[in-house]
């Protein structure tokens, strides 16, 4: 939770909010392999039927986009297309993404049920982008108490998952 990625065409940023392994078929509950394997690919290798029964999906929040050349943090005009990509951004993309903070708005009121978990995630990570990490986290704590003027149980709640 709380990575950046980023459609292509339209260039489109997103933060990661919920990643599931789920079955294929709905009606069929997921069910632990392995007990006695040594690792991962153990189970893989002896249960080769997983591949068709599960699927793994992701949520994400979005956060901005590009437009003619320059990064907007506020919603697109259009929705990226159904089969877009998707990309994890590289270090460099988060930082110049993340250089501005008026996203954390947008996860903020989001309406996602875990919206503070995501933007703490989101800061943690994108801190480590940063030549100064401990700056961009001081800039992302001044903008949140700005957002978050009037709810000081929230905002500290925050702070804390912030803090390294």
């Amino acid at each position: 939770m709380g990575g950046l990625v980023r459609t292509d065409s339209p260039e489109i940023y997103a933060v990661v909010g919920r990643v599931a392994t789920e079955p294929l078929d709905s009606t069929r509950p997921v069910l632990a392999r392995g007990e006695d394997a040594d690792s991962e690919e153990d189970v893989i290798r002896d249960n080769p039927q997983l591949a068709r029964l599960l699927t793994a999906r992701f949520e994400v929040y979005i956060a901005g986009h590009v437009e003619n050349g320059v990064i907007r943090q506020y919603l697109p005009p259009r929705p990226p297309r159904v089969h877009s990509f998707v990309y994890a951004c590289s270090p460099e993309e988060v930082s110049l993404f993340t250089a501005r903070l008026d996203l954390l708005r947008l996860l903020l009121n989001s309406g996602a049920p875990h919206a503070d978990e995501i933007v703490g995630a989101c800061i943690r990570q994108a801190a480590s982008s940063h030549e100064q990490p401990d700056d961009f986290r001081a800039h992302a704590c001044r903008t949140l108490a700005v957002e978050l003027a009037g709810d000081v149980a929230r905002l500290s709640s925050l702070l804390r998952r912030i803090s390294p």
